[in-house]
């Protein structure tokens, strides 16, 4: 619990009191050999190759803040693209670059209802309308027979007949005239009641709303890794509405606007209380703190590497807050099973994500440390990732620290001494989890109650 309060207060991911630094696109997003050879051209080439690169001033978004959200919000296909490349620029920031300074939401006032507002223009057309279409409730004229709407009136009055209109010739010549005319007058009545015709947008509007749509989505990411925005992005109940519908609708949505999404809610983790989704604060779209962790599972299940890792990576932020816990608890079976199921991917990556949720996880109570512990292969799958051993230092020391937690729950030993032989070794062998070790050792057989198992252990009774 102690480590739990520091990552709290210190906004980490991995329980330690220095910050998490700001990510990237998620983890498996491109393979770590493309990246290192990226970043050695990169070194190798000269500045004169990079081409050329645009600046922007630094009072430009102070002179012309009122004109960017008027853009935005203005629907004009010119004044957007002209808002959404400023604000693309203003947002983005390479890792060495000179500027220092920040365009932070709280210097352009409005601007993120506006981004968000594009965002939701793309959603309530992204999906075909026999899909998402629903039927609306007339509340015009309820209590009256007659409403007025479309042919409704004709059924009310229990009229089976076609349609008549004053002035028109009775008798034969006009039932003629009208059976004649009854499809033209039927197609004409639903282009006239249906919205998505007559004023729908073609292909390619909808691809530039569309295009539109994932600039906006870019621009709420690049805001993320700002620290001047985190406090007010992670408490705008309808930006994180916003994120949270784009991953619940990952399979139909296009995938760019849903890591972007990811990436954002990624950033926002530390500083994230689910419990908002229930607050008084006004609600836009509808999302519980049910659906909200239903959605992240979701993206946890998911097949594409960079999602599933960047959302084990959000579950093992979000735990650090004890106030996210009763939203979480009970989907820990799926997340134990999943994460463990990740540490047995050749990916390096999946096996950084899953560790580093897990060794948030295991601090969370007892019932989730013996979980833990009683997953298929999940000690033996901790102990390969060791004995790989796995690149990156950091991770091994997190998966040391897993056994040592499981390790304290007196359940847990005599299923942990099956493998008494794989920590000695380990104890001997590897000089860096030399100390852990040893204190697991400790903790199997040193107990005073514990000396049937300790015979067992070194008898091998």
């Amino acid at each position: 619990m102690q480590k739990r309060e520091q990552g709290k207060s210190g906004g980490s991911g991995g329980g330690g009191p220095a910050p998490s630094a700001k990510r990237g696109r998620p983890f498996g997003s491109n393979s770590s050999a493309a990246a290192a050879a990226a970043a050695s051209a990169d070194s190798a080439a000269p500045s004169t190759l990079l081409g050329p690169s645009l600046h922007v001033h630094n009072s430009f978004a102070d002179q012309n803040n009122k004109r960017i959200v008027l853009a935005l919000q203005s629907g004009l296909k010119s004044e957007m693209t002209w808002a959404l490349n400023t604000l693309t620029l203003l947002s983005f920031k390479e890792k060495d670059d000179v500027r220092k300074d920040a365009t932070p939401l709280a210097k352009i006032p409005g601007l993120l209802d506006a981004l968000l507002q594009v965002i939701d223009d793309w959603r309530d057309i992204a999906l075909p309308k026999e899909l998402v279409k629903k039927s609306r409730v007339r509340s015009l004229g309820a209590n009256s027979a007659v409403t007025g709407f479309g042919n409704n009136e004709h059924q009310a009055l229990g009229s089976t007949g076609t349609l008549h209109r004053p002035g028109l010739v009775s008798g034969t010549t006009g039932t003629e005239s009208t059976q004649q005319n009854g499809v033209a007058k039927s197609r004409f009545s639903e282009l006239w009641f249906d919205e998505d015709s007559l004023f729908n947008l073609d292909e390619e509007g909808r691809a530039e709303k569309q295009q539109c749509a994932v600039g906006a989505s870019n621009i709420i990411r690049n805001f993320s890794f700002m620290p001047d925005n985190e406090v007010i992005m992670a408490q705008h109940r309808h930006c994180l509405e916003t994120v949270f519908q784009c991953i619940e609708d990952h399979i139909t949505e296009d995938e760019e606007l849903v890591t972007n999404a990811l990436e954002t809610i990624v950033n926002l983790a530390p500083l994230l209380d689910l419990r908002i989704f229930s607050s008084s604060k006004p609600s836009f779209i509808k999302i519980t703190e049910k659906s909200a962790v239903q959605a992240i599972m979701g993206m946890l299940e998911s097949t594409v590497k960079a999602w599933h890792c960047a959302a084990a990576e959000l579950l093992g932020r979000l735990i650090i807050n004890p106030d996210n816990e009763p939203f979480l608890l009970p989907f820990f079976p799926q997340i134990h099973k999943r994460l463990v199921d990740l540490i047995s991917f050749p990916a390096l990556d999946a096996q950084a994500a899953a560790i580093g949720a897990l060794y948030n996880l295991a601090e969370v109570n007892m019932d989730c440390r013996l979980k833990i512990a009683s997953e298929r292969w999940a000690i033996d799958r901790l102990l390969k990732v060791i004995k790989t051993p796995h690149p990156v230092p950091e991770v091994c020391r997190k998966a040391a620290m897993i056994l040592e937690s499981l390790v304290s729950e007196p359940q847990n030993r005599n299923l942990l001494l099956a493998y008494e032989n794989a920590f000695a070794e380990i104890l001997f062998t590897e000089c860096r989890y030399s100390d852990t070790f040893a204190r697991i050792l400790y903790e199997l057989t040193s107990k005073p109650n514990n000396k049937v198992a300790t015979a067992r252990g070194i008898w091998g009774m």
